[in-house]
């Protein structure tokens, strides 16, 4: 009844009188309660610097600078000294915008009063790069309109503004489209779409880069927490389940419990009714498993786990029909760890294998927690069996993780022999997390924060504001920054290379699935691991050789603040200000 109230409200300010009850049922209460109210918010942001301009004369393009001025967002018929874009038919003038970091949403583009009523034509091109940006559709750079529009044309109205755009961006370029225009623009704003949350975790060190990729991932995520949990925000904007494993481990560390994690869950769970994997990829409906349990772990909401129970239980069982007589995982459906690895069947087959006993353990400990022992002690049983199985001839560090993690190799040989192989190359975004989690298995610490400042700080070299689908390091090293114009004698980090299904362009530049380093940092060096339900922490730090870190954890209980500094004799001096209820140990 909102909206009838209010109109109420502006007829009696305007001196009418009307009866409340005459007005038509506009937004009734069943209306209220069944709409869908959005939990994100809308906010307006100026660019931050000009890239580029097709003129460079002052002829086609003019006060170019007012567009980096804050305004009052309002149109009127008497601005004056607007930015100009004047075309002729051999000149269409053209800017790049750069909005200073990746963002999520669209523009909103205003014009003034001119002689000419019509509207503008204008060429809109989004881009997560500057090439994306300045690039056409298709070719070999490989640029997309796919699952967000990037590349078009709008009509800009005479005195007015219009809002286009939802996609991931940090830079727009606009071009004018027809000749014998002059076109006063008022202003270019990003329209900033995001949900609005309080950063209840933090991580502060001495090394300025590790604390920058640590609050990168953070942010990574957080754009991707749109109405549901997605992998990416230009593309593919979907509820990918083995994706949400990295990112949910980063919310539980920096936002704490929050429903975009319950309700894509359940909405993985109720798109793929068994006997469909999630996704049609078997390893995700996996991940929805393990998932629960590390959410459980981190918030222990027993309602919402025998939620899951009927679930559970069906696609445990069906899991367990994928093993054969020599305890081998047979998987059917999409057989997948991440991208580097698609092609080599050894290294799928070990992580397969690797990820059916995390998940019987899981499963098992699930149930123990639901009260059913007897389906606790089944899938304990299954788990052994498949144990008894150690795949062979497997040199991919993402396979030899998951083995490590589940316990069918020693940690330290491992990390000897094939995660520190080559240091950071033939590494990936997505299973990078995991790798860090078997060389902390290892007490390899120092390495893999070694690792997270070469690799995921070689994005932030490269002008990333968003930690990326893919990386590889070999590609950085000749490349130039994605937030300037691609030089001649370097590579182009972002249209020319990739693979798979992120080739060129097409690949995505935030991606929720590369933030492992947040979780691992909070989890390892500054030391803290939750138990129980969320019940107990404890707290066991590793600083490798940072002279301090701090920060926060958000907790059912409220918030954790944990400090570590190295003495001169080389201790560390501790200090924890828990909140009330929460168990602490060291």
């Amino acid at each position: 009844m909102k909206k009838a109230y209010l109109i109420s409200l502006l007829l009696l300010f305007l001196g009418q009188t009307l009866i409340y009850s005459q007005l038509p049922p506009v937004f009734n209460a069943e209306d209220e309660a069944s709409a869908n109210h959005s939990e994100m918010v809308r906010t307006y942001l100026i660019p931050k610097r000009i890239v580029w301009k097709s003129d460079e004369t002052g002829s086609y393009i003019k006060n170019e600078e007012t567009l980096l001025q804050k305004g009052n967002g309002q149109v009127a018929v008497n601005d004056q000294n607007l930015f100009r874009l004047i075309s002729s038919k051999e000149h269409k003038p053209g800017i790049l915008l750069d909005f200073g970091k990746e963002l999520n949403g669209g523009v909103k583009i205003s014009m003034g009063i001119r002689p000419s009523k019509t509207p503008l034509k204008l060429r809109v091109r989004f881009g997560e790069s500057v090439s994306e940006a300045m690039s056409d559709i298709g070719g070999k750079s490989n640029a997309t309109n796919e699952h967000s529009l990037r590349d078009f044309i709008v009509e800009v109205p005479w005195l007015g503004s219009i809002e286009i755009g939802e996609t991931g961006f940090r830079f727009l370029r606009i071009d004018v489209v027809e000749a014998n225009e002059n076109a006063p623009i008022k202003s270019v704003e990003a329209a900033f779409v995001y949900r609005d949350l309080d950063y209840l975790g933090s991580f502060e060190s001495n090394n300025k880069r590790l604390n920058d990729i640590w609050m990168t991932g953070a942010y990574t995520v957080h754009l991707n927490m749109q109405n549901y949990l997605w992998d990416g925000i230009k593309r593919d904007r979907l509820v990918w389940v083995g994706d949400m494993h990295p990112e949910v481990m980063t919310i539980n560390t920096v936002f704490g419990k929050n429903s975009i994690v319950s309700k894509s869950l359940d909405l993985a769970r109720d798109q793929h009714p068994l006997p469909q994997w999630m996704n049609t990829i078997s390893s995700y409906s996996m991940w929805w498993l393990i998932i629960h349990k590390n959410w459980f772990d981190y918030h222990g909401d027993l309602d919402y786990l025998k939620e899951q129970e009927t679930y559970m239980i069906a696609l445990l069982d069906q899991l367990s029909t994928f093993i054969d007589k020599d305890n081998k995982e047979i998987l059917n459906g999409g057989r997948f760890l991440d991208w580097p690895t698609s092609t080599d069947p050894k290294a799928v087959h070990a992580g397969l294998q690797a990820m059916m006993i995390m998940t019987f353990e899981a499963g098992s400990e699930m149930m123990e927690t639901l009260g059913r022992n007897d389906l606790k002690k089944k899938y304990q049983k299954i788990s052994k069996r498949l144990k008894k199985h150690i795949p062979e001839g497997n040199t991919s560090k993402q396979a030899a993780s998951l083995m490590v993690l589940a316990d069918l190799v020693k940690a330290k040989k491992i990390n000897t022999e094939i995660l520190k192989k080559n240091g950071v190359e033939n590494m990936s975004t997505f299973y990078g997390y995991y790798i860090l989690e078997a060389m902390a298995k290892a007490g390899d610490y120092q390495g893999a924060i070694d690792v997270i400042s070469e690799y995921w700080g070689g994005m932030l070299d490269l002008g990333a504001t968003t930690f990326w689908e893919d990386f590889n390091i070999a590609e950085g090293k000749i490349s130039g920054r994605i937030d300037e114009l691609s030089e001649t004698d370097k590579s182009d980090i972002h249209s020319d290379f990739g693979d798979f299904c992120y080739v060129g362009l097409r690949h995505s530049l935030a991606h929720g699935w590369a933030s492992g380093p947040t979780a691992w940092l909070t989890q390892y060096v500054l030391g803290v691991n939750v138990e129980n339900g969320g019940n107990t922490i404890t707290v066991k730090p590793h600083l490798g050789d940072l002279e301090f870190v701090k920060g926060t954890f958000p907790t059912k209980f409220g918030i954790l603040k944990v400090s570590h500094t190295r003495q001169p004799n080389g201790k560390i001096v501790t200090k924890i200000d828990a909140p009330e209820g929460l168990k602490v140990k060291q």
